[in-house]
């Protein structure tokens, strides 16, 4: 499990390709390997990996599966990549963001980004069946990072976060653009309450299901707004 707080950025020092099978090897930040040992997990812009060698100081290898290179960016890094890092949470440590579990749920594009001042603000484009979880002031994880919901449209099928000037510093938010593909976690809570509202809904209204939710509709709200109004802060 994760905290969702990045500790900074790796970079990639080595790529070894096998048939099947990609074995990352990592420049650390400096001090974060103290304690690592082989197979400890570290988040690697959101998604658990295993520690598979330690070749030298701050450095770590790990491999990654052909199931999780064809549903992550990790197959398409080179050398010299920048990723989000984070080593596993252990008892008792601070959830500064929200509970992560490192296995990523979909992928987001970037649409958008704008810089007013001191702030910089991604718009994120998720498929259809993941926008349903995601809410304004709700939880989300973005490549490791966990971050707050600024605004969200269903219809469109995107939402915003903003960053502060130390997230562009710990992370590498910086260095994206337009048309990028990220990793989105969703926060479990609020899939879970968002599913069993829907499915008891279901199972009590039946047929008459698609009526409320037209209803809903017009108002501007939805079924599944009903679900996370019972998770999130305030709801």
């Amino acid at each position: 499990m994760f905290t969702g707080i990045v500790q900074g950025v790796a970079r990639v020092a080595r790529i070894t390709d096998r048939p099947g099978l990609r074995s990352i090897e990592l420049a650390l930040p400096p001090g974060f390997d103290g304690g690592l040992a082989i197979g400890a997990s570290v988040a690697c812009d959101g998604l658990c990996l295993t520690v598979t060698t330690l070749p030298g100081p701050d450095r770590a290898s790990f491999d990654v599966m052909q199931q999780s290179l064809g549903l992550s960016t990790l197959g398409a890094l080179v050398e010299g990549s920048r990723l989000n890092v984070e080593r596993a949470a252990h008892d008792g440590a601070e959830i500064g963001g929200h509970p992560i579990s490192g296995h990523i749920d979909c992928l987001g594009r970037l649409v958008s980004l704008r810089q007013p001042e001191n702030n910089h603000v991604l718009r994120i484009e998720v498929p259809a069946s993941h926008m349903r979880y995601v809410f304004a002031k709700g939880y989300i994880a973005i490549n490791g990072a966990s971050l707050t919901v600024a605004e969200a449209n269903r219809t469109e099928r995107w939402f915003e976060v903003w960053l502060i000037p130390e997230t562009l510093r710990m992370t590498t938010f910086g260095d994206k653009h337009p048309g990028d593909a990220l990793h989105i976690e969703i926060e479990r809570g609020t899939q879970v309450v968002v599913d069993t509202v829907r499915d008891a809904l279901d199972e009590r209204l039946g047929p008459l299901l698609p009526a409320l939710e037209a209803l809903l509709a017009q108002r501007g709200s939805s079924v599944d707004e009903l679900g996370a109004a019972l998770r999130l802060p305030g709801g």
